[in-house]
């Protein structure tokens, strides 16, 4: 009589919602037990007191005083300068949840444990899937203390202020929310340019030098490109650069010169998701991580 021997395969993450958890537990831990995202998280908070104490600087001495910018326009416009106090930080502080999910992807590879994460899940779209889901995550985060400090001192602003609160105004409530989706969408930049420049230095350096004095130099041919041309519509194609597509998405409106609806940056910056998503999640696929 034979005995026939049961063979138990060993378990991977590849599928699942008790495997995509563990997936994603994983992912918070690895985060966790570095201290880069301290540094982004203090960095974050910095910008947003120095934005915000520009912003009310500003908001003070354009409503006290229109003529100094012109009595027509946003900048005469309490709303506007609602929604920019209560989103201050935005800039800085897309870059920062950007950069945090570069390191989730590209530390990977500095660290030499790709292989080992991708032997363990096999499903690499899964894994990309859980890296974005914990950056977008993280990016809430970002978002939530961010705001809270820019929303209560602003409030504090505006309480002493004719104009009121605004915060029950729809424009300042829609410019709030889209903040967060502008939060939302560069931590999946991230994910998708760690995924295309898997070293970290390289890819950390980049990402920053581009969004930083990249968005100045487009900005800088954008206004003498519209000099030269005496025509101030070409401003509006700034848009299609994704650090100015998300300020006008919060920020923007027509009564800026130069810059378009706040549907627009929303449009754009939504394909910027779906390209960068896609890509990522390709190249993730047919990269060799022997």
């Amino acid at each position: 009589m034979s005995t026939a021997t049961t063979v138990t395969p060993t378990p991977s993450l590849g599928g699942g919602r008790p495997a995509r958890f563990r997936l994603f537990r994983s992912e918070l831990l690895k985060l966790s037990t570095t201290n880069t995202w301290w540094w982004f998280a203090l960095g974050a908070l910095a910008w947003t007191g120095i934005a915000l104490a520009f912003n009310i600087w500003l908001a003070a001495t354009a409503l006290d005083d229109p003529a100094m910018f012109g009595t027509e326009g946003d900048y005469a416009n309490p709303v506007y300068h609602a929604g920019n106090i209560y989103t201050s930080g935005q800039f800085l502080g897309l870059m920062f949840v950007m950069l945090i999910g570069i390191v989730m992807v590209a530390s990977e590879y500095h660290h030499q444990t790709a292989t080992t994460t991708y032997l363990t899940t096999p499903h690499r779209t899964t894994v990309i899937l859980s890296k974005s889901v914990t950056a977008v995550l993280i990016a809430f985060v970002f978002w939530a203390i961010t705001s809270a400090i820019a929303i209560g001192v602003g409030a504090l602003f505006f309480a002493g202020r004719p104009e009121g609160l605004l915060l029950g105004d729809s424009e300042v409530q829609r410019t709030i929310w889209l903040n967060l989706a502008a939060y939302l969408v560069w931590a999946i930049f991230g994910i998708a340019i760690g995924t295309l420049i898997t070293n970290l230095l390289a890819a950390t350096i980049t990402a920053a030098l581009a969004y930083l004095i990249g968005t100045q130099l487009v900005s800088l041919a954008f206004m003498l490109l519209s000099m030269l041309l005496e025509n101030e519509t070409v401003l509006e194609f700034q848009v299609l650069v994704p650090s100015i597509a998300s300020q006008v998405m919060t920020t923007g409106g027509e009564g800026v010169p130069g810059t378009p609806a706040w549907w627009v940056g929303a449009l754009v910056l939504l394909a910027y998701t779906v390209v960068a998503g896609a890509i990522g999640v390709v190249i993730n696929r047919k990269r060799d991580i022997s």
